[in-house]
């Protein structure tokens, strides 16, 4: 375990409002801060900050914690590598010693490391006419790159060999394990011996904001498959997290961002001056990768292949950016297959002119539904217009929708009156639908069905919510946590029902007892990032109430132990009757041990 000292001091020094604020745009609301939660995807602020108690809490999602558990969410980190990380940021060092048992048997910084090494390595073989003279010929005759827009982005050039790179790694130390966990070696399932992942490929080193290269892309020169070969998760690399070239771009996008298919789209991109350009990592856009634009960006023009399979794509861009609370436009790239080859025919200005062209995301759906359909047919009409009176009956600002209604009635050819009564119909429908499953998920919620964190609570509701009181006044009130850490307070770990409240009850009296005592920030170690935002929500939840005083909690207490003895009377017998039954023969025998019962 890390010291608690240093740990004491890392998060002293990591003010949770500045750390946050560079993932999550914060305004100020009365002593917090609120903002868009970066967990999941809202239009409307539900993610608080409380700088008083050094914690934040989502109250869409239940996201919540200290600043090491937002790290840990946020980067995907474990809390040791959370609290290196935060280390790193505040200047204090986290001796390497210290992380004997961690989870991952390679680093973070170690695969950073390993990573720089590959990426010279792959640079230094493009730049050899001996191994990358095919390669910079792609490059530079091919897709027109110039020297410095290869520099720019670090490309390189895998030999086409089965060792290169693993001897080359090797030699510096690096051993097979760390080459396949960091995914620039695969194992032989034959010989089991470790080969070069990446051979006879562009290489497109993928960099983090900070400056580190977290991961690679590799794509040939031909028309071979696969077409790219990309690194999977890693311990210091989530695929669904990041973007290529947000480095660069995240410096250009508070106007708009554009979000293409591609890594040579977003060269061909950024060496035309849109150096606001970014682009998946191979696979289909994610709510997280949308929640990253909402942290630079308030509007994203997609710009993908004009193919099926590009427009396709697109539309689930728009949903997922636009659940993200971002303005969405769709470029439609007419006359090419997709923007690199767009820009080669016509030019930076032609490109540009046709940015100012990109369909509002309304425009692009209506244009998606009218395609299929052949109007001139009654049939086919009532169709296209049953789909968009869905499309538009979900939009909840009655202007939009107005706004739609006489946009979809001119390209339908219908009357606009006919057609707003159609959408209100399916809207009254969808209110009602919603309101019958909200009802049947406030029913479920009411008696704690599905809950994931604390697995018990449904059996036994008023000792669990009890027990959430009880931690909730001992998080807030030190005289509390101290009275119940040194048994004063007249319960145990042995009275409570649920195992979820006994863990963090133990946990809780552990750190009080401790020579540092108590720091929310140490219970990260012991419990996961849900079960922290529940234990956060216990907290935020009791701060709201107006009587929180020492009866409270005594009578919670009671209320445990209660609940507590009358499940161990109950013990052994399937049912009530059971029970009953062996009180009733108890009686007549007059059984010492449990008279007085009723």
């Amino acid at each position: 375990m890390i010291p608690r000292e240093i740990i004491d001091e890392i998060v002293y020094r990591s003010d949770i409002e500045q750390v946050i604020s560079s993932y999550v745009t914060l305004k100020r609301a009365g002593s917090n801060s609120n903002g868009l939660c970066p967990f999941h995807s809202e239009r409307t602020p539900s993610f608080t900050v409380f700088p008083n108690t050094r914690s934040f809490y989502c109250f869409g999602c239940g996201a919540g914690g200290d600043v090491i558990t937002f790290i840990m969410r946020a980067e995907n980190l474990s809390y040791v590598d959370a609290v290196r990380w935060l280390g790193d940021r505040a200047g204090i060092p986290v001796p390497e010693d210290e992380y004997a048992g961690e989870a991952d048997t390679v680093s973070r910084k170690r695969i950073y490391e390993m990573n720089l090494e590959a990426a010279r390595f792959f640079r230094d073989r493009l730049f050899d006419d001996k191994y990358g003279k095919e390669a910079m010929s792609y490059l530079r005759d091919n897709r027109k790159l110039s020297g410095a827009t290869i520099k720019h982005f670090g490309l390189g050039f895998s030999p086409d060999s089965f060792s290169a790179l693993t001897e080359h790694m090797k030699k510096l130390g690096y051993t097979d394990e760390e080459l396949v966990i960091g995914f620039l070696g695969g194992k032989s399932k034959k010989t089991g011996r470790v080969y070069d992942y990446y051979r006879n490929r562009i290489i497109f080193p993928i960099i983090d904001t900070s400056g580190n290269i977290v991961a690679f892309g590799g794509r040939v020169m031909d028309d071979s498959k696969p077409k790219y070969l990309n690194t999977s998760d890693t311990p210091a690399f989530k695929k669904s997290r990041h973007l290529f070239a947000l480095n660069f771009a995240r410096k250009h996008s508070e106007e708009y961002m554009i979000l293409c298919e591609g890594y040579m789209d977003v060269i061909a991109l950024h060496a035309a001056g849109f150096e606001n350009a970014v682009a998946t990592l191979g696979t289909a856009i994610t709510s997280e990768q949308a929640r990253v634009f909402a942290k630079y960006t308030k509007k994203v023009i997609i710009c993908y292949d004009s193919d099926e399979a590009g427009q396709n794509a697109a539309s689930k861009a728009m949903r997922l950016l636009n659940e993200a609370g971002l303005e969405v436009k769709v470029l439609s790239v007419v006359g090419a297959k997709d923007p690199d080859e767009f820009i080669k025919k016509y030019g930076a200005e032609k490109f540009k002119s046709l940015l100012g062209e990109s369909k509002s995301g309304f425009d692009f759906k209506l244009e998606k539904i009218v395609v299929k359909y052949n109007l001139a047919l009654p049939e086919d009409k009532i169709k296209a217009s049953s789909e968009v009176c869905e499309l538009i009956a979900v939009v909840g600002s009655e202007v939009e929708r107005d706004i739609y209604i006489r946009r979809a009635s001119d390209v339908l050819g219908n009357n606009t009156e006919a057609m707003k009564n159609d959408v209100e119909r399916v809207r009254y429908r969808k209110i009602k639908e919603y309101k019958k499953k909200e009802g049947r998920d406030a029913q479920l919620s009411v008696k704690n069905i599905g809950d994931r964190v604390n697995l018990e609570s449904s059996k036994n509701i008023r000792a669990s919510n009890s027990e959430e009181a009880v931690i909730a006044l001992m998080l807030i009130y030190d005289e509390f946590r101290q009275e119940a850490a040194k048994g004063q307070a007249g319960i145990t770990p042995n009275d409570f029902v649920t195992d979820f409240g006994r863990r963090v009850f133990e946990e809780i009296c552990k750190l009080e007892n401790s020579e540092g005592g108590f720091s929310k920030a140490l219970l990260g170690q012991y419990f996961s990032v849900e079960e922290m935002g529940r234990i956060e929500k216990l907290e935020v939840e009791r701060r709201r109430l107006a009587k929180n005083d020492k009866e409270v909690f005594l009578s919670c207490i009671e209320s445990i132990k209660q609940e507590k003895n009358a499940l161990s009377l109950s013990d052994g017998f399937d049912d009530l009757k059971a029970r009953q039954e062996m009180l009733r023969k108890a009686k007549e025998r007059k059984d010492p041990k449990i008279s007085g019962i009723k």
